[in-house]
């Protein structure tokens, strides 16, 4: 392992995705019980099921649970061969070495090991998809705004990508070269926010240590203030004064210091109405709000839907270091496209890297993607007629009728058809079945 990247199990079980780093040498046990160093919640999953052992090599050894332990191994046939070949194994009481990209199967929960992801910084003038003309207006008035001093407010629903623009009008902005530096205002309790904001100084308070805040740290750059509008009274009156003077007084100190930074602040609430009802300060509101930037939600720029999830879908296969590229079906675009994304961009990155994993072919279907997406479409809204067809059953008919154009152009020869069709030809017969197509004779059968 010298001098390479350490490893990472992430776990995907039922929609949750969660990533954990191993150590560089040792045991990492995995089960259903909860001192488990990775917790599987699942009636599948033994208390003790399996141990990872981690050092030169990585080993999985199953304890013998009523289930066992299956891996996929996944890999390429030779050089210059597009082949990739995938062996499921079941282990009962058995080792088995591991290597990166291989999955670990335990219930309906899926581990796959992969290296730990190097932190790169995005490069946010070229690397942003910004197809919709909504969005193209958006990041031309933010470009605008990046050349001036003024505040700004970033204005949306939740995931919708205001720290990637905030970024954005950082990168372009006359601070460039100084540090960006956020806080989330909701994550932290007041005392603790405001020590991260402000400072302290030794003594200030239980455990408290000298040390600048966010302020004093950003000096040269730009402080983006996540979820403001969750800013408490007491801290609200605090900031304002910072605001307005220019100058911040660390916690157990009266020596006021003077900053230099850019304030952004972003949040999903209603801060018109927050500041009439007096959950935000009106002065604070006028303060930050120099210009307001809305972000709109995902529903609302549908052109961008599919460059993202091609963007998101590659970087899944990078990070799990697959031999070959995936790609959607129209099927499972169809999907993404009709889905309302309430968690919007960044509940499309998770759908996206779920399917990566659970997709053990080239191409994605339907069935990879989360649960929730396939019952919001198969579900009729309460204002659509009841004798409407589900979107599930457009779905088949329109598999249906594309796989069956494609065997008529290739004259019933179910290998041709499949690759006209982006997907392998056991899948092909696969679905001739599942949709109750008869199975026609074929160039490959008489051969």
């Amino acid at each position: 392992m010298s001098g390479q990247p350490g490893y990472q199990l992430v776990c995907f079980s039922r929609d949750e995705i969660r990533a954990f780093d191993l150590p560089v040498s040792g045991e990492v046990t995995i089960g259903r019980d909860a001192a488990s160093t990775i917790h599987i919640d699942d009636p599948a999953v033994s208390r003790r099921h399996a141990i990872l052992r981690v050092g030169e090599t990585l080993e999985i050894e199953d304890l013998g649970g009523a289930n066992g332990t299956f891996v996929r191994h996944t890999g390429q046939a030779e050089p210059g061969n597009d082949t990739v070949h995938i062996n499921i194994r079941q282990f009962l009481r058995q080792k088995a070495s591991l290597v990166v990209g291989d999955c670990l199967l335990f219930g309906t929960a899926c581990v796959v090991l992969r290296h730990v992801p190097r932190v790169e910084i995005p490069d946010l003038a070229p690397g942003v998809i910004v197809r919709d003309p909504a969005m193209r207006t958006l990041y031309a008035d933010a470009a605008r705004v990046a050349r001036a001093t003024i505040n700004v407010l970033l204005l949306g629903e939740t995931g919708v990508g205001k720290e990637v623009l905030a970024r954005a009008i950082h990168a372009h902005s006359p601070r460039a070269k100084g540090p960006f530096l956020g806080v989330n205002c909701g994550a932290l309790a007041e005392s603790l926010l405001e020590s991260e904001l402000f400072g302290s100084e030794k003594g200030a308070f239980t455990g408290a240590l000298a040390r600048a805040g966010l302020f004093e740290a950003a000096n040269g750059g730009t402080v983006f203030l996540d979820e403001v509008g969750e800013l408490p009274l007491g801290t609200q009156v605090k900031l304002l004064r910072v605001l307005e003077e220019r100058v911040v007084t660390r916690l157990g100190s009266t020596r006021p210091r003077p900053i230099d930074v850019r304030i952004l602040a972003a949040t999903n609430r209603d801060v018109e109405t927050d500041s009439r009802q007096g959950r935000l300060r009106p002065d604070l509101y006028f303060r930050l709000n120099g210009v307001a930037l809305i972000v709109p939600p995902l529903r609302e720029r549908p052109r961008e839907i599919e460059a993202l999830s091609a963007s998101f879908l590659l970087a899944a296969c990078r990070d799990l270091e697959r031999s070959s590229p995936l790609t959607f079906s129209d099927a499972a675009l169809e999907v993404l496209r009709r889905h309302a994304w309430p968690g919007n961009v960044r509940e499309l990155r998770n759908a996206v890297e779920r399917a990566a994993v659970m997709c053990t072919e080239s191409t994605i279907l339907p069935e990879h993607l989360p649960p929730a997406l396939l019952g919001a479409v198969r579900t009729p809204r309460a204002n659509e007629p009841s004798q409407a067809p589900s979107l599930h059953a457009e779905m088949k008919a329109l598999e249906r009728s594309r796989i069956v154009e494609a065997l008529e152009r290739c004259g019933g020869n179910q290998s041709e058809a499949a690759r006209q069709l982006g997907m392998p030809r056991r899948t092909l017969v696969s679905r001739l079945a599942e949709l109750g197509l008869a199975r026609r004779q074929t160039l490959d059968d008489e051969s």
